[in-house]
C-alpha cells in the first residue's frame, strides 16, 4: 500500500510554531512522514529539531538540502544529529537544485550536479557508518573525518532528488531513495525506467530504491480557489525558477504550455503566465479542486507501481487554514 506523506509548505509561514503545528496535525492524522523543503527561508535542520521534539511518531526528513551550500561531512553529522535527537525517525533527501539557487543565491558555480550528488552520498554514507572517512573523489577529498559521537543505532537512509533521466538513474544506482516532483503519471512511470536502469547498473535490486512522489494538493469547498492557488504555483516554478521545471514539463508533452508560460513571466506579465496554464495540466500535475475530486486525483497518483509514497504538497499562496483544511481532507483512509 501506498505510503502518504506530508512536504511541508515552502513558502514562509509567521512563525515556526505554525509549521510545526501543521506536523502536528500530520501525524494526528496519520501521515507518515513529514519533508521539509529549504529554499530561502528557514533553514531546514533547526526547524526538522523543533518538529522532532514536539512529536512521537512521524517520520521527518528534509527535501532536499542542496549539495553545494554544505560540505557533505557537515550533513552527516546533521542527519545523525537529527537521527539522534528523532529515536530514529530521519530520513536524508539531497539534491543540485539548479542554477537559479546555487549561483544566484549561494554564491557557487553550478558544475557537474550528478557527479557532485554521487560523492555526496557516498560521502555521506561514509560519515553516517562512524568509520574513518578518507575519500579521493573529483569532486570531494576528505581525509580523517569520524564521527565524535556513536553512530546513528539505525541507518538513516539516503534520498537523492531529480527530474531528468540522467539524475533518476543516478538515484537508483547510488541512493536509498529517489524524490520525484512536477511529475504527470505518464511522466513517473517513463521516469520510473530509468531508475529501474540505474538500480540494475550499479547491481541493485530496484525495489529497495523506495520512490517519493511529491504532488501540488490544495483543496476549497468550491473547487476555483484551489484551482487559482495551483495555477499561480506552478506559473512561478515553471518562470522563475530555471529552466528545469520548463524542461520537465516539456518532455512530458506540455512544451507549448510551459513557453507560454516562460515568456510571459519573463516579459513581466506574470497574469498571461498563470492564465496560459489550464486544466488538463492542473488535473495532469496534481490534487486539485473540491474535496471530493482532489481525493480521487490523488489516488491516481497512489495507483502506479512502483510509486512507495505520494507526499501531499502545497501551493505557495495558501494560507494557514487552507493548508489545515488540505492536510484534513487528503488524511490516509483507513
Amino acid at each position: 500500500m501506498t505510503e502518504r506523506n506530508i512536504h511541508l509548505p515552502v513558502a514562509a509561514r509567521p512563525s515556526i510554531d505554525d509549521i510545526v503545528s501543521l506536523a502536528q496535525q500530520a501525524e494526528d492524522r496519520g501521515y507518515r512522514r513529514a519533508w521539509l523543503p529549504e529554499t530561502w527561508g528557514r533553514e531546514a535542520a533547526t526547524v526538522l529539531s523543533a518538529i522532532a521534539e514536539r512529536t512521537d511518531e512521524i517520520g521527518i526528513g528534509p527535501s532536499i538540502l542542496n549539495v553545494y551550500s554544505r560540505s557533505p561531512a557537515l550533513v552527516g553529522q546533521t542527519a545523525a544529529t537529527l537521527q539522534e535527537l528523532s529515536d530514529g525517525r530521519m530520513r536524508l533527501g539531497i539534491g543540485p537544485s539548479g542554477p537559479a539557487v546555487i549561483e544566484g543565491w549561494h554564491g557557487q558555480s553550478f558544475e557537474r550536479p550528478l557527479r557532485r550528488t554521487r560523492e555526496y552520498v557516498e560521502i555521506v554514507r561514509q560519515v553516517l557508518s562512524g568509520e574513518t572517512v578518507n575519500y579521493a573523489g573529483e569532486e570531494f577529498t576528505v581525509g580523517g573525518f569520524r564521527l565524535r559521537s556513536d553512530p546513528p543505532d539505525e541507518t538513516v537512509p539516503i534520498d537523492a532528488a531529480g527530474m531528468g533521466p540522467k539524475s533518476v538513474e543516478l538515484a537508483g544506482r547510488f541512493a536509498d531513495g529517489w524524490h520525484a516532483l512536477m511529475l504527470t503519471p505518464d511522466g513517473i512511470r517513463d521516469r520510473l525506467e530509468d531508475l529501474r536502469r540505474g538500480a540494475e547498473l550499479g547491481d541493485r535490486d530496484p525495489d529497495d530504491v523506495r520512490v517519493t512522489l511529491s504532488t501540488t494538493c490544495a483543496v476549497s469547498p468550491d473547487g476555483e480557489r484551489a484551482r487559482t492557488l495551483a495555477r499561480q504555483h506552478l506559473a512561478f516554478y515553471v518562470g522563475a525558477m530555471g529552466t528545469f521545471y520548463r524542461e520537465a514539463l516539456s518532455r512530458q508533452g506540455y512544451e507549448e504550455t510551459a513557453e507560454a508560460v516562460a515568456s510571459a513571466w519573463g516579459n513581466g506579465d506574470q497574469e498571461g503566465a498563470i492564465a496560459a496554464i489550464g486544466d488538463d495540466l492542473l488535473d495532469d500535475l496534481g490534487a486539485v479542486g473540491t474535496p471530493e475530486e482532489a481525493r480521487a486525483q490523488l489516488r491516481k497518483f497512489e495507483g502506479i507501481d512502483g510509486v512507495d509514497r505520494v507526499a501531499v504538497s502545497f501551493p505557495r499562496g495558501a494560507e494557514q487554514d487552507e493548508l489545515e483544511a488540505t492536510i484534513d481532507a487528503l488524511a490516509p483512509e483507513e
